[in-house]
């Protein structure tokens, strides 16, 4: 094979897993898994790039936001169940919190932070009902809640204490 015709694809393994690291991992999963190419899906399932995932976005003003539906609906049926077994740590958007965690089993899951978290989505997922309340109590070393609410707002709701007090009790 003469230079001109090598591709990105004929590099060793290590060079390839090197270079892609380098990228963002939630943009190799998402644009690289299953192009039909079982050597570049093998690379792309290792731990580098399925230990931690990160699905909100940052804007100038420091607002969070959930990746797009359509990105979140390919990483829910499609790569998840996939690499849920690599998956140490999530970093989510509160109101996409459930459809993520409901996409595949992450026995491994030991982290989750939760941004624009609200009085109501504490006290309706770390509720006893919760489907995630096994996760929360047997898995989770690491958790953190970030709210947008302004401190004033929650220093005035009386409700607050006790849905964060009940949260710390879990």
């Amino acid at each position: 094979m003469d230079q001109s015709s090598a591709t990105f694809l004929d590099l060793p393994d290590e060079i390839l897993l090197i270079i892609l690291k380098k990228l963002d991992n939630m943009d190799v999963l998402y644009s690289l898994l299953d192009v039909d190419n079982q050597r570049l899906d093998t690379i792309i399932l290792h731990k580098a790039f399925t230990k931690t995932l990160n699905f909100v976005l940052t804007t100038t003003t420091d607002d969070v936001l959930s990746i797009a539906d359509s990105m979140l609906n390919r990483y829910c049926f499609n790569i998840l169940p996939k690499i849920d077994h690599n998956v140490t740590s999530l970093i989510l958007e509160a109101e996409a919190m459930e459809r993520i965690l409901l996409a595949a089993d992450y026995p491994s899951l030991t982290e989750l932070k939760l941004f624009n978290v609200t009085d109501y989505i504490v006290s309706h997922y770390f509720a006893v009902e919760s489907p995630f309340r096994l996760i929360f109590q047997q898995q989770i070393t690491d958790l953190t809640l970030a709210s947008n609410n302004d401190i004033n707002i929650l220093l005035m709701n009386k409700n607050a204490k006790y849905v964060y007090e009940y949260t710390l009790k879990i």
